[in-house]
């Protein structure tokens, strides 16, 4: 009781501090009220991933996995407007063609910071996993990507206070973004319509979900389905590519010689959680809707897309199981979950978050064989038909089928609000 009375009150110290500490220059582009409590305290078949140099059989640790397109993604705005409605908010800063539009106006909204003023990574620096232990803890969260021959890890830490990186790994552009108020991770491809976009922040929020912007066409994208709305490009898609996020821990246990995103030379508390107790609220920042009741607006859910559906499956169902075998899409799905990972939105020193765990979802398809997996003590996972031991990214690691990779299924992990807000027709999992 006391600590949501403590999460209430700090609300707006909490808006302030990211605004103060996050934002450059310190601004805003328009008067914003002040929100009551900011936190008490964003085809028919499942989008499988392809593998790059073999199939998901094979032992090749260099393999990629990149989603097979972002088409089977179900299109959440509507047709194109070009009714030549100004937006009611000032654009100062924008190059972008405001007469091109897939949203209302009303739906957009100012999250504070102006253009910029959460500055995205452009010029990332890595090093390595004995320099990331000076600073990060096993239980820290990173989303992890790889393309070819290089694994990175991209601290929740540092992405917190800034929300884009604009990298390229082993040859392939692409934009890691997280956005806080909606727990939403994405990587996306840069390469887009014959040439390779960088992104921004445009400070604007819908469904309390980060709106992004390209600086080659100023084009505004929406973080959560890669939808653009607004601009040039109003109406296109965004290419998806699969990650995970995961604790330090088992990055650095899956990619011994992997490298993870340095600290910026900038002025912030990395390491520190600016939203406080977040991941308990029960009025996310700015959301204009009513919550979904059926689950707490701030409850984790892992979810998947087809052309035409998409399902959530809460966290809480998904730790308890260990693992749930599914059927979407028309793929057999293995959904497993591993404790020890913290969450990034919950105490003020990220390592000391509550323990949410990692998810992943696979194809249970291997060869021939349709496989049945339980979850073992020390977080690994067994299949019943030959007895191999897999780890949390999918990878046998004990038994007859040792080295074998099972083929990642692109999922998304974000709070239930802004889910069902996204895909309000939803299906939501239940155990029984």
């Amino acid at each position: 009781m006391l600590r949501n009375k403590w999460i209430q009150l700090g609300g707006l110290l909490m808006i302030a501090t990211v605004i103060l500490l996050a934002c450059v220059p310190i601004a805003s582009d328009e008067t914003q009220e002040p929100p009551a409590a900011a936190a008490e305290s964003d085809s028919s078949e499942a989008v499988m991933a392809d593998t790059e140099g073999g199939d998901a059989d094979s032992s090749d640790n260099g393999a990629q996995m990149t989603a097979s397109g972002s088409a089977d993604v179900p299109q959440l705005s509507g047709d194109l407007i070009t009714d030549g409605v100004p937006p009611p908010f000032r654009t100062s800063g924008f190059s972008t063609d405001f007469s091109r539009r897939t949203v209302e106006w009303d739906s957009i909204l100012s999250g504070g910071p102006p253009k910029d003023g959460i500055p995205a990574v452009d010029s990332p620096v890595f090093e390595s996993l004995v320099a990331g232990d000076e600073w990060l803890e096993d239980v820290d969260p990173v989303i992890l990507f790889s393309h070819g021959d290089v694994s990175r890890a991209y601290p929740l830490s540092i992405l917190i206070w800034h929300e884009i990186v604009n990298d390229e790994v082993d040859g392939q552009p692409v934009s890691i973004t997280f956005c806080p108020l909606c727990n939403a991770s994405i990587v996306f491809d840069r390469n887009f319509n014959g040439q390779v976009l960088d992104f921004g922040t445009t400070g604007r929020l819908r469904n309390s979900d980060l709106i992004m912007y390209d600086r080659q066409t100023e084009t505004w994208w929406q973080q959560f389905t890669g939808e653009g709305i607004v601009g040039k490009y109003a109406g296109e898609q965004l290419r998806f590519l699969t990650s995970q996020v995961l604790s330090w821990k088992d990055f650095k246990d899956a990619h011994p010689e992997g490298e993870v995103l340095s600290r910026p030379n900038m002025p912030r508390n990395y390491g520190y959680n600016p939203y406080v107790g977040y991941d308990s609220t029960s009025r996310p920042f700015l959301f204009q809707g009513t919550p979904d009741a059926r689950l707490a607006p701030a409850e984790r859910v892992l979810g998947l897309t087809t052309e035409t559906e998409a399902i959530a499956y809460p966290f809480q169902a998904l730790e308890e199981a260990g693992v749930v075998h599914d059927s979407f899409g028309g793929v057999e799905l293995a959904i497993f979950h591993k404790a020890g990972l913290a969450s990034a939105l919950d105490s003020s020193v990220i390592s000391k978050g509550r323990d949410i765990g990692a998810v992943a979802v696979y194809e249970r398809q291997v060869g021939d064989q349709l496989l049945t997996f339980s979850p073992n003590d020390d977080g690994t996972f067994s299949d019943a038909e030959t007895g191999s031991t897999w780890d949390i990214l999918g990878e046998a690691v004990e038994g007859p089928l040792t080295g074998k990779k099972l083929t990642p299924i692109l999922h998304f992990d974000h709070f239930w609000f802004a889910w069902a807000a996204f895909f309000p027709v939803t299906e939501l999992y239940s155990p029984s």
